[in-house]
């Protein structure tokens, strides 16, 4: 039986962390809103048992899970994208909480008042968040990844022991969106990460991703998603 991802059309957003260890486990799967329309989220919240606050979910046979990290805490024994060592599993669980914590920042860059606002409402304040966003956290994230890399017994090539998990997918989609919404920021400090860019581009070489990127189902950056292109705030 294929997994269902419910997740909003016309974005990556939160929904790509799950797409991304679907695509690299080669595992069937249906994208059930961009192939039925946004309505269906609705529905199918309107009639679990365990209705998730937001998208996106997965549907596994009876089971209706939200959260990103919940879910990929799921998925990773099921794919074989996580450690069988309890204490591993859980420090991957970790690193993908502090991800979920990054992704709401770069969120808030352009949508610091809240989600209600519209961008040019809340220019001002998105400039300052933006600011402190740049010359501060993103410099602290990308130093903490970077630490783990390098302290991993087993070599920087992955987060969590000598293979991929779902936190180094995650984090390769974290670079992805760094790069398209902070192109310059991203070009004058990201040599100062090169474990974490090595592991960037050594997922976009695994085969099943490099197919994944090239196909249709991988959608394009939009000033729509949770990372956005704004060239003010990227000064």
């Amino acid at each position: 039986m294929a997994y269902e991802l419910y997740y909003w059309t016309g974005i990556q957003g939160r929904g790509e962390y799950i797409r991304l260890a679907l695509e690299e486990a080669g595992v069937p799967y249906r994208d059930v809103a961009r192939e039925k329309g946004d309505g269906v989220i609705e529905t199918l919240t309107r009639k679990a048992q365990t209705p998730s606050f937001a998208p996106p979910f997965l549907k596994d046979g009876d089971l209706i899970l939200g959260q990103v990290s919940a879910i990929l805490l799921y998925l990773g024994d099921k794919l074989d994208l996580a450690p069988k060592d309890p204490h591993q599993r859980l420090w991957t669980h970790q690193i993908q909480l502090t991800i979920a914590d990054l992704v709401v920042e770069g969120h808030d860059t352009h949508h610091p008042l809240g989600a209600d606002f519209y961008y040019e409402d809340q220019k001002p304040e998105s400039k300052r968040r933006a600011a402190d966003f740049r010359q501060q956290r993103v410099p602290k994230f990308l130093a903490w990844f970077e630490t783990i890399l390098t302290r991993n017994p087993k070599g920087p090539a992955h987060l969590v022991g000598d293979r991929l998990s779902y936190a180094d997918l995650s984090l390769f989609q974290i670079v992805e969106g760094l790069d398209y919404a902070f192109p310059k920021l991203m070009a004058r400090i990201g040599g100062d990460y090169p474990k974490v860019r090595a592991l960037h581009d050594a997922v976009v070489e695994r085969p099943n991703i490099k197919a994944y990127l090239a196909s249709p189902r991988r959608l394009p950056g939009n000033e729509d998603d949770l990372f956005r292109h704004y060239p003010e705030l990227d000064v």
